[in-house]
């Protein structure tokens, strides 16, 4: 599992980009034209809900994006020289235990809503959340770490995660922070705010899900973590969590693409669906934890499959310049 990541309370001064920093309410961008992917990838078990538009940068390909001109310096502080890729995710080995992996449910019809007593408060959307005794929690209702919790309201589309989530009976819940989001909106959460992950970035578009590499498509970026990052953020991340000011780290938000030589077709059919993935979608760094971990669903996911993703080098990708598919600094819509 990675490390647990260390949240703070950013400054306003926290770079977004050069230049690009915003207070305040997360901002709705202009109507554009959609010219990124042309369909958006849809909610597991919420089928008429999208995992946020099809021009969200989430869903954005990178392909013809450029070379971040740091992406060697962010490499080589991540250890990339000797280091694979490692799936934060996989099959358990032990009945009474849950998957490997965080977790989400979509909520029924007659599921409570709670309001939850946070620790970063100030950052945190107020809720009510649709959170209850049987909410499943990352690594187990008495798991240590980051016990991740992420539902999903089907009639209205909306997301809630929370962080550090801890169920008790007569209200008195609480989580470290909370962020809830519209799936069918662009929206950014205010500059400088946490969300249930270090960058202040919604979780549940950034896993993997063993039933669409099965459908031969992941048409969105996957999240990711690492050891160390600068104190900054770029876009679309929103916060920072950094261990010191230093541009050879990785800020929140970096994004690493695949490169296009990697010999794809090595590996099983299956393997390469993510593959692709990471060529056209890339990862997005979006917490503090072990260097190149990245997320996927709690599942029964095969242990081949697992065992395959991890022969994959760090070596073999490179950060990409993103500040061209901005439209607005608080909209994760993207050129």
């Amino acid at each position: 599992m990675p490390k647990r990541r260390r949240l703070s309370l950013a400054l306003l001064s926290a770079l977004v980009l050069a230049g690009l920093t915003g207070a305040g309410a997360a901002l709705a961008s202009p109507a554009r034209p959609a010219l990124a992917a042309a369909t958006g990838t849809r909610v597991p078990g919420a089928p008429e809900c999208p995992m946020f538009p099809a021009d969200n940068v989430w869903n954005t390909p990178i392909t013809t994006l450029p070379v971040d001109p740091r992406s060697r310096a962010w490499l080589a502080s991540m250890g990339s020289a000797d280091t694979n890729l490692h799936p934060d995710f996989g099959p358990t080995f032990d009945p009474s235990q849950p998957y490997y992996g965080i977790p989400f449910t979509v909520i029924g019809p007659h599921q409570g809503f709670v309001r939850l007593h946070f620790e970063y408060a100030s950052e945190s959307d107020r809720g009510p959340y649709p959170f209850g005794p049987d909410t499943p929690i990352e690594g187990g209702q008495h798991a240590s770490g980051d016990r991740h919790a992420i539902m999903v309201d089907p009639r209205t589309c909306t997301l809630y995660e929370l962080y550090d989530a801890v169920w008790h009976p007569g209200g008195g819940s609480t989580a470290g922070s909370g962020a809830i989001w519209h799936l069918t909106s662009n929206a950014l959460r205010p500059a400088t705010w946490t969300s249930a992950d270090a960058a202040g970035l919604p979780i549940l578009p950034g896993l993997l899900d063993w039933e669409e590499v099965r459908s031969g498509h992941v048409d969105h970026a996957i999240r990711m973590t690492a050891e160390q990052t600068d104190t900054a953020f770029i876009w679309p991340a929103r916060h920072e969590a950094g261990a010191r000011d230093d541009p050879s780290l990785p800020p929140m938000g970096a994004r690493f693409r695949l490169e296009a030589s990697f010999p794809v077709k090595r590996y099983p059919p299956l393997v390469q669906v993510v593959l692709r993935a990471m060529q056209t979608y890339g990862l997005i760094l979006a917490d503090n934890g072990s260097n190149w971990y990245f997320q996927g669903v709690a599942e029964n996911w095969p242990l081949w499959f697992v065992d395959d993703l991890k022969t994959i080098p760090a070596s073999a990708f490179q950060a990409v310049d993103e500040r061209s598919l901005i439209v607005d600094p608080n909209s994760g819509q993207a050129r």
